[in-house]
């Protein structure tokens, strides 16, 4: 009985881990994103994140839990099963969506990922892409539970890089947050704005869904959901506002508007250079790789599902073997991903976060929100 409560709760703390180190990208790592959506916005910086988070929460909650109280773990079947009668519009609507952001959050973590590498050991580009995507490939083709094992490693090993980063920087740099935060007050940022730039945040999120619902099945009850999405809500919320009181420390500086990572602009005006620098190098790369190898591994859970429905791995209780459609699909997915790279889109990527949040509204939002009022949070 215990080590079935202990299997239990490891479950569902490697799902809240796998959330983590879906959101935690490129941007993230960087403070790219975290400054542009909540530090930019004032004091209200420093509330937005638990905000959003919790925005994020309840939508991947649900979605988890429909998806184990149903028994549909890749993401056509999940959306067949949630949109219903309405399905032939809505799952083809996601389709596309997904398509969309598979083009996207991958792309920009080959390219942010490879010149990281080559910026810290000085190897070309092109190869250093090419070395993030055969890693990529080779944890994704391995299904969901290696995923969720590389997932529990990665977090682990992020959360304390961030941790021996940023606290340092914070208590160095204590008195310039609280001279920034006076500044902030000051200026008297907009409420409506920081909290419609949350919004924009989180919305862009939702789409990870397809990411998510493959590891439903591994909840003992779908009530794990739940409390799994809690603890990913704490771990999220956590870390986000630690990244912003870092940048807190430097975004009153004249040349923060000419930084491009903001985290390495603070390790360089804050303590323990010679040894940060690498170390925050290697966990913008971590958080890079982490988001892809979870996008990739969804894609490639719903091409095979698609292409082989009549084996039902939850029937015949076997341990599902890696087949050719396996690694096609994940090699496909992250050919097309490190072409995307080289072209250096990273600006036009990155704008197209805003415009996938807006498509996110009517396919996800929507309709989620229709689905938790009628069905009176899936209990009718």
């Amino acid at each position: 009985m215990k080590n079935k409560k202990s299997a239990t709760s490891s479950m569902i703390l490697g799902v809240a881990f796998v959330w983590f180190t879906t959101h935690f990208g490129g941007g993230f790592a960087s403070g790219a994103q975290i400054y542009s959506y909540y530090v930019r916005c004032g004091i209200w910086c420093l509330l937005m994140p638990v905000l959003a988070m919790g925005y994020n929460a309840v939508f991947f909650a649900y979605c988890l839990r429909f998806a184990r109280k149903h028994e549909v773990y890749d993401y056509r079947s999940y959306n067949n099963a949630f949109y219903g009668k309405f399905a032939p519009v809505f799952s083809n609507l996601f389709e596309v969506l997904y398509i969309c952001v598979m083009c996207v959050a991958p792309a920009v973590a080959f390219a942010t990922g490879g010149a990281t590498l080559s910026t810290l050991t000085g190897l070309p580009y092109l190869l250093c892409t090419l070395i993030i995507g055969i890693f990529i490939f080779v944890v994704a083709v391995f299904g969901t539970d290696l995923v969720r094992k590389v997932a529990s490693v990665l977090s682990v090993c992020i959360i304390a890089g961030l941790l021996i980063v940023y606290i340092p920087n914070i208590i160095a740099g204590a008195g310039q947050i609280a001279d920034t935060a006076s500044r902030m007050t000051a200026n008297g940022g907009s409420f409506g704005k920081a909290l419609y730039s949350a919004f924009i945040y989180g919305t862009f999120q939702l789409a990870n869904v397809a990411v998510f619902v493959q590891h439903a099945k591994s909840f003992e009850k779908p009530d794990d959901a739940v409390q799994s999405m809690g603890i990913g809500w704490i771990i999220n919320a956590l870390m986000m506002i630690m990244v912003v009181l870092g940048i807190m420390t430097v975004c009153t500086k004249p040349e923060m508007s000419e930084a491009s990572v903001p985290t390495l602009f603070m390790v360089q005006c804050g303590v323990g250079k010679g040894f940060m620098m690498p170390l925050i190098s290697v966990l913008i790369i971590l958080g890079a790789v982490s988001t892809a190898v979870n996008m990739v591994a969804a894609m490639v859970k719903r091409i095979c599902s698609g292409l082989n429905k009549v084996k039902k791995e939850t029937e015949t209780g076997k341990k599902s073997k890696i087949g050719t459609k396996e690694i096609v699909a994940a090699f496909i997915c992250c050919v097309v991903d490190f072409g995307i790279a080289q072209f250096g889109l990273l600006t036009l990527i990155q704008k197209a976060y805003s415009v996938l949040a807006y498509l996110a509204i009517p396919v996800i939002l929507i309709p989620y929100l229709i689905h938790m009022a009628v069905t009176r949070f899936d209990t009718k």
